[in-house]
């Protein structure tokens, strides 16, 4: 793996760095996107039958367990080298954000703070008719179980199809973006907006753009830095020059 002097020049006189991860670095992990994991027992159903409101409304009981089975597949995977690497990159610099598209919370598992989840996070539950947190609930053998406070439904913390982003993560996200030196997209297809949004902000504010992801996506073309492979492996290397 090459890592070009220049990218190590820019990023040592870096006082601000924004980092946007996506599905990519999960897969590392063994996580399924979110389409891969319609597999088995799920391939008969299409994701809008899965994670909309709508889908809630029509049918509570097959979108919670859908979701549970896929919070033991997130418990069962541990975080890979671009996770570790991240820590490691959050420490060199004076502002550091790490924003994700992902819901699996395995940046927060190995020491990532102030993690922004534009999408939320599966291990989290929140009430559907209120959208507050919930941490506990009597278990009474309903599924979905019921919020303690209103007796609504729960559902998970993530962000279905039909429904908009966080406001304030997505605020955060947009100023950690357009502030930054250098931003850094890792491991996302740069197709799902506004998320995809974020490093073309950045750039036209003057950051200098890095890619990094196995294959070519809409923003390969207006990166200045393109590093071609998996997270795991670049991530790892790229400290690596900084360190030395």
């Amino acid at each position: 793996m090459t890592i070009p002097a220049q990218l190590i020049q820019k990023l040592r006189a870096a006082q601000r760095v924004t980092v946007l991860t996506g599905a990519g670095v999960s897969a590392e992990s063994g996580v399924p996107t979110f389409r891969d994991a319609q597999t088995g027992l799920w391939a008969k159903f299409k994701p809008e039958e899965l994670a909309t409101p709508r889908a809630f409304r029509q049918n509570p009981k097959l979108v919670w367990e859908w979701y549970a089975w896929r919070r033991q597949l997130v418990a069962d995977v541990k975080p890979n080298p671009a996770h570790l690497a991240l820590v490691e990159l959050a420490e060199r610099f004076p502002e550091f954000q790490l924003i994700t598209q992902n819901v699996d919370g395995l940046h927060q598992r190995v020491g990532s703070r102030n993690v922004i989840e534009l999408h939320g996070n599966i291990t989290r539950t929140k009430c559907f008719e209120e959208n507050t947190i919930v941490t506990e609930w009597p278990d009474r053998g309903d599924i979905p179980p019921k919020c303690p406070r209103c007796g609504g439904l729960l559902r998970p913390d993530v962000v279905w199809f039909e429904e908009a982003l966080p406001e304030v993560e997505m605020d955060l996200a947009t100023r950690a973006s357009i502030s930054c030196d250098v931003f850094l997209s890792i491991g996302t297809s740069s197709l799902v907006y506004p998320a995809a949004g974020l490093p073309i902000a950045a750039m036209r504010r003057g950051a200098t753009l890095v890619e990094i992801n196995p294959q070519p996506t809409p923003l390969t073309a207006q990166a200045q830095f393109v590093l071609s492979g998996p997270a795991g492996v670049v991530l790892p290397e790229l400290v690596k020059h900084l360190r030395s």
